[in-house]
């Protein structure tokens, strides 16, 4: 039995990359995948370059408060990231 794209679980992981550290978020994004990554990183936004969402297709309301943390905290420091979005993920940006 195979379990259809909607159906399977996100991910959030910090990596080091080419283009610096980034925030990757992939498929659906739930309060427990949110639980998970800040029981392993802590709860504190870090600095990050890139979050890369380009493969979300849903949000919880946990993950994109996780987000907007991120974005926040380097709005206050006066760094831009790039953001790579998904179009589930932009609709999301859209109606907040």
């Amino acid at each position: 039995m195979t379990s259809s794209p909607s159906s399977q679980r996100g991910l959030v992981r910090l990596l080091n990359t080419a283009d610096g550290r980034a925030l990757c978020l992939a498929g659906a994004v739930d309060a427990d995948v949110v639980a998970a990554f800040q029981r392993r990183y802590g709860r504190e936004p870090v600095r990050v370059d890139v979050i890369d969402a380009g493969s979300v297709t849903s949000l919880s309301g946990a993950a994109l408060e996780l987000l907007r943390d991120h974005l926040d905290v380097a709005a206050l420091g006066g760094r831009t990231v790039a953001l790579r979005r998904s179009p589930a993920f932009g609709r999301l940006l859209q109606q907040t």
